[in-house]
């Protein structure tokens, strides 16, 4: 099995226009425009997919029709994260039943599972499935935190293998490969270019829904190339694209930067409101400042 490596877009759901009903035409062409604009992979319904808004049938259409459409030409990881263990290994199961590469899951975020239960969740899971699992931390939404040790813990079950580490601690990366070595992969979450100069071989990001071919450049620059004054130089052009989608506000955020562009992909589903309009005035700037309106000029229609 090919290691997964590189940016990967963590993916937005498209709704229609009241948020209503799955845009599964739309979804498809998502898919199409990031693959050709040069992502190496991607992970719906991870928390930026609002996996929490949608229903088990809607959580099926969404996996199946990316891991169909993208059709093998990048791996394609499912977020699986629910409270329930059982619910985690029938999702992981589907995912692994529709043909997916691997799955990402967050730890269970009510309970507040002890190391122990941590431990006995993912290794549940994982003799469940044969593909790889992505463990997701995230102790902002998670309310639990996989530290290096646990991490190190973790990385000793058969298939758990990569981490999509989001805290901004980026001393995380060099202490998970300092204790797990080769048993772990790390990607980073929020700090990717900082989490590749410390040895991540990934990043699962919000922003390359809107930028994916700038997002993986970044990647082939500072890990492939090694050429840190280009990485740095396309760093900051595209900092204020992460930092437009970190916070609060990243559905959001996201969905009204890709209507800005073009793309018919709703609103968030409540709670989550759309942008105020001060943002909403931030997004168009965005729009103007990258050109990110040339990104419409290149999708499938």
């Amino acid at each position: 099995m090919t290691a997964f490596r590189g940016t990967y877009t963590v993916m937005m759901t498209p709704y229609s226009a009241d948020g209503a009903t799955l845009q599964i035409a739309e979804l498809k062409r998502f898919v199409d425009w990031q693959i050709d604009q040069g992502i190496h992979g991607l992970i719906p319904l991870g928390s930026t997919g609002e996996f929490l808004s949608l229903s088990d049938d809607e959580r099926g259409q969404v996996a199946e029709t990316v891991i169909v459409q993208s059709n093998g030409r990048v791996p394609v990881l499912i977020g699986t994260g629910a409270e329930n263990t059982l619910d985690v290994i029938r999702y992981s199961r589907e995912a692994e039943t529709l043909g997916a590469d691997g799955v990402m899951i967050i730890p269970p975020f009510y309970a507040t599972p002890t190391a122990d239960e941590l431990f006995e969740h993912f290794r549940r899971v994982a003799e469940a499935i044969s593909i790889p699992i992505m463990v997701y931390n995230n102790p902002a939404t998670a309310n639990v935190d996989l530290v290096p040790p646990l991490v190190a813990r973790l990385s000793e079950i058969d298939n758990v293998s990569y981490i999509k580490e989001s805290t901004l601690e980026v001393t995380r990366v060099r202490d998970i490969l300092r204790l797990c070595g080769d048993r772990m992969t790390v990607f980073g979450g929020i700090l990717g270019f900082e989490s590749f100069v410390d040895g991540a071989e990934g990043w699962v990001a919000v922003g390359s829904n809107v930028m994916p071919k700038d997002f993986a450049e970044l990647f082939t620059l500072t890990v492939d190339k090694g050429d840190l004054p280009a990485a740095r130089r396309l760093y900051a052009h595209i900092l204020p694209m992460i930092d437009f989608v970190a916070g609060h506000n990243y559905v959001a955020g996201t969905k009204a930067l890709l209507e800005l562009m073009g793309f018919e992909v709703g609103p968030p589903r409540p709670p989550r409101l759309g942008l105020d309009p001060d943002r909403l005035a931030v997004a168009h700037s965005l729009i103007r400042d990258l050109e990110l309106k040339r990104a419409v000029e290149t999708r499938h229609v």
